[in-house]
């Protein structure tokens, strides 16, 4: 066994039969559980990131300034923004460790998914390998992979009748949905470098904002491309993570660009100044 699993597959596989042990033992509700877990224990290392994408969209109108000041010296404009990021107690690469952390957890529950629970073997005994004594299943034991209609060691996918045709399933929607949400929710950077740039002559800086407002939409549509292949207990673990990363990003934000849907429906999607 190598480092990576036991350093953090073997962790993961066990703390993910645990929660199945003590929430009646459902994969579903385990892999939810387990999921929220781990957001708990990431949220101090998240606050500081919060924190600063707070505090640049506060400053944001200052920063658009800077670049319109800057426009025709790339040196110049970082360096006015390191000092106004300094002087404003600002660290955008403050949310860097966290979320790498956050990534690698996720490599790590799609190898528990794909090479444990989705192999073609019995997941019992696949997920058995991994496992610690007191956590391991006796002979005759089934690990239960159902949940709702899913089976979690399976895609998330739904066969169109009478054709050959595969569609995302639900879980996998809200996935990607809840992910566009909250990249919505921090779009406001994108907005302030779009105003600069029409105003500038130069094409790279209408090509970067177009590349960082295509991403508000591609990556929502690999999580549905790629999601298609993989096990659906990935794809729950992904819609947790999402919906609870929106939720911290919203108290600390506000609603950012939805908050324009909102209105357009008559419902407050009120700001975050504090």
């Amino acid at each position: 066994m190598n480092i990576f699993n036991i350093l953090l597959i073997q962790p993961l596989a066990n703390g993910l039969i645990l929660f199945y042990r003590v929430l009646g033992e459902n994969m579903g509700l385990a892999i939810i559980g387990f999921s929220l877990f781990l957001r708990l224990i990431l949220t101090p290392l998240t606050r500081p990131y919060l924190d600063s994408m707070r505090k640049m969209r506060e400053f944001a109108p200052d920063l658009g300034k800077l670049k319109k000041r800057h426009k025709d010296d790339k040196l110049k404009l970082a360096q006015a923004q390191a000092d106004f990021y300094r002087e404003k107690g600002i660290n955008p690469g403050s949310g860097c460790l966290p979320y790498l952390l956050q990534i690698v957890v996720l490599i790590a529950f799609f190898n528990v998914f794909t090479r444990i629970l989705s192999n073609g073997q019995d997941p019992t005994v696949g997920v058995n390998q991994l496992l610690y004594g007191p956590l391991k299943f006796s002979e005759g034991e089934v690990l239960n992979t159902q949940f709702l209609y899913l089976d979690i060691t399976k895609p998330d996918v739904i066969d169109l009748p009478n054709t050959a045709i595969k569609i995302p399933g639900p879980i996998l929607f809200l996935a990607a949905f809840t992910q566009l949400i909250s990249v919505k929710v921090t779009s406001f950077q994108t907005q302030v470098e779009e105003k600069v740039a029409k105003k500038t002559a130069e094409a790279s800086d209408d090509i970067q904002v177009a590349m960082q407002k295509s991403m508000v939409y591609t990556f929502p549509l690999f999580t549905l491309i790629i999601g298609m292949r993989f096990a659906s207990g990935l794809a729950l673990y992904w819609f947790v993570f999402s919906v609870t990363q929106t939720y911290f990003q919203v108290r600390s934000q506000g609603w950012g660009e939805v908050a324009k849907v909102f209105k357009k429906f008559g419902i407050s999607g009120k700001e975050r100044s504090k």
